[in-house]
């Protein structure tokens, strides 16, 4: 082999892992907006419940908190924005979502504001079935700043390694009981911790604005946990 076509060879792949490092996934190339808004206060709406699980709604809202708080965010304490929405009659999230939202800045002080759509909420087989959107929405631009979607299924199947039909069957029944005594709240505390975990940390965390080059999961998720 010449030598001009091994350096050719050699500078091509440079060029392709490269290309590689530049395109890979980060929290800084992967949430831009979040960076350049630089949100300190969140304000959690209600979730849009499009399913037949009429305690969906209830159930995340108690749950979204944490983790954003955990990321470094204030959050308005959510029983603050329930009764204040629900006092102003404004308790349904699709009224606001494709509005305008510089009235929670106005009014509660909040830099931007959490939605999350509820798609999928059940019990399939041996296990809880979620399918949740996310939406961070700033209250000064309206712009979408964090969008991601997390496809959940915990699986609360028992597998005790007996061998035989008797060990198989109190396996089935494990499973069915698990599964009946599992609320839908664990599943949805996961899907939020999945959610959440690539988020930009918040100006009380020690990473903030550090963490750019941290690698990020894609937006769109597709989970089995057990």
């Amino acid at each position: 082999m010449k030598k001009t076509s091994l350096y050719s060879i050699i500078g091509l792949m440079a060029i392709i892992f490269s290309s590689c490092a530049t395109n890979k996934f980060t929290r800084g190339n992967q949430y831009p907006k979040m960076y350049e808004e630089k949100p300190i206060t969140l304000l959690v709406m209600p979730p849009i419940n499009n399913t037949n699980h009429v305690d969906a709604k209830e159930l995340l809202f108690t749950s979204i908190t944490r983790p954003l708080a955990e990321a470094g965010y204030y959050i308005i304490p959510p029983f603050l924005t329930m009764e204040v929405l629900r006092a102003e009659s404004a308790y349904d999230s699709e009224l606001f979502i494709e509005g305008k939202l510089d009235k929670f800045r106005q009014f509660f002080g909040a830099d931007a504001v959490v939605f999350s759509i509820i798609d999928v909420w059940e019990k399939q087989g041996f296990g809880i079935k979620t399918k949740i959107h996310y939406i961070i929405k700033s209250a000064k631009t309206n712009e979408i700043i964090y969008d991601r979607s997390c496809d959940l299924y915990l699986d609360l199947s028992v597998n005790s390694g007996s061998n035989g039909i008797i060990g198989a069957l109190a396996d089935l029944t494990a499973s069915a009981i698990n599964t009946v005594l599992t609320d839908h709240i664990k599943a949805a505390r996961m899907a939020n911790q999945y959610i959440f975990k690539d988020i930009p940390r918040g100006t009380y965390s020690p990473s903030y604005l550090q963490d750019m080059d941290v690698a990020a999961d894609k937006k769109d998720i597709s989970k089995t946990v057990k």
